[in-house]
């Protein structure tokens, strides 16, 4: 038996995933019913989404109480590179809905509550920051949890190094666990696999097929030209050995679990096999998960076009640009989780005029497809936070005349 896991082990944790996949479409073709699979998935998504807080608490802590050197000019390239990705990726969606303009065949209107305006969003961004350590670790409010470990970490800067040992030691037990975790990823991804095929048809494209081409065309082109053109121009070298690789250790996990927070630890292994700074990427990461939002840009900006374009509203130019700034800015708000993105549509078709009651129709028709919708969406969001987390290192290596290896 111990032999059988070794070998099971030794394979690559991509092929062993790959294999996950596919026995999972089998069996939600063949046993549908056979619910007990699906339980696999569920089980491995609450397990990286119980342990992701703790890591970025426990590690965020640990690397700035230990930081000996500045590295904030770093954090400053890496904030620049995710916001200017997330307002690139709204301009992208704006472009592609006016060629090719959608309407929605409205649906009824869902309950959920959304916020009013953009006020409200950073308002609520805000209060989040200050909110409880402990109520923030357990409702993974990320900002909260980035907050305190900032805080205490720069406070126990002027610790014993005994303490810094002890910090230390528990930041690699927490990531141990975190990297046995993930070797259950192809039991989990089977399981999750096996839940949309067994519970969605393919009914979903055939119904709302052109709003799905839109979405998921504007994600793959920010995904796999204007990101790598960002990265291109800081790294002045090919960025698609990086960009591809992002896909393949991050994006694959982060499609399946549909979550930016459940990928954090995925995300943060990349990073220490790429030979990142862990004092950096341990701060970037989890500030990504929250503030890279390209796949959230895109959705508020083609969701609130298609509402537009459906009640024939005139869209011009600067209410696009505004629109583009606005989607940008709110998709921060997005709260790192499946189906995070759709609760700020409504805000955004305010900036037309759009009623409530209109605007929450459209994201009945956003709930409907978001087994597809948000699926890319966190694809895009997630494996873009480690490629800006390694642009932004990458080119301070180049300054410094180092080797940089994809």
């Amino acid at each position: 038996m111990k032999n059988l896991l070794n070998k099971w082990n030794s394979i690559s944790l991509i092929l062993r995933i790959a294999m996950g996949l596919v026995v999972g479409i089998i069996l939600g073709l063949v046993i549908p019913k056979a619910t007990v699979v699906a339980l696999f998935g569920t089980l491995f998504v609450n397990a990286l989404k119980a342990i992701a807080p703790v890591l970025v608490f426990i590690l965020v802590m640990s690397s700035l109480a230990k930081a000996k050197g500045s590295i904030g000019g770093q954090f400053r390239m890496v904030i620049f590179l995710y916001m200017l990705s997330t307002f690139l990726a709204a301009v992208v969606a704006v472009l592609a809905s006016f060629a090719f303009p959608v309407t929605l065949t409205l649906t009824d209107a869902v309950s959920d509550a959304a916020p009013s305006g953009i006020g409200e969003v950073l308002s609520s961004l805000l209060i989040k920051i200050v909110s409880n350590p402990v109520s923030a670790l357990l409702d993974a409010n990320y900002i909260g949890i980035l907050a305190w470990a900032v805080l205490l970490g720069i406070a126990l800067r002027g610790a014993s190094d005994h303490t810094k040992q002890f910090l230390g030691d528990l930041s690699n037990a927490v990531s141990t666990g975190v990297r046995w975790i993930i070797n259950l990823a192809p039991l989990g991804i089977m399981g999750l696999v096996f839940d949309s095929i067994s519970n969605n048809g393919l009914d979903i494209f055939t119904s709302y097929g052109k709003l799905l081409l839109v979405l998921v065309g504007c994600m793959l082109a920010v995904a796999l030209i204007v990101d790598p053109l960002i990265a291109a121009i800081f790294l002045r070298r090919n960025p698609y050995p990086l960009v591809f690789r992002c896909f393949k250790e991050s994006g694959v996990t982060a499609f399946f679990t549909r979550s930016s927070a459940a990928n954090i630890p995925v995300n943060m292994a990349l990073c220490e096999k790429l030979g990142l700074d862990k004092d950096v990427y341990s701060v970037s990461i989890p500030l990504g998960a929250t503030i890279n939002m390209d796949g959230a840009a895109i959705t508020i900006t083609v969701m609130a076009l298609a509402a537009a374009h459906t009640m024939d509203i005139a869209v011009d130019i600067p209410s696009a640009i505004i629109l583009s700034v606005l989607a940008a800015v709110a998709a921060c708000g997005a709260s790192g989780v499946a189906g995070g993105s759709l609760l700020l549509i409504p805000m955004a078709c305010s900036l037309f005029g759009i009623s409530n009651d209109i605007a929450m129709q459209v994201v009945g028709v956003g709930f409907i497809i978001g087994v597809v919708q948000d699926s890319f969406e966190t694809a895009i969001n997630s494996s873009g936070d480690v490629l800006f987390a390694a642009t932004a290192e990458f080119h301070q290596w180049i300054k410094e005349g180092r080797e940089v290896k994809f």
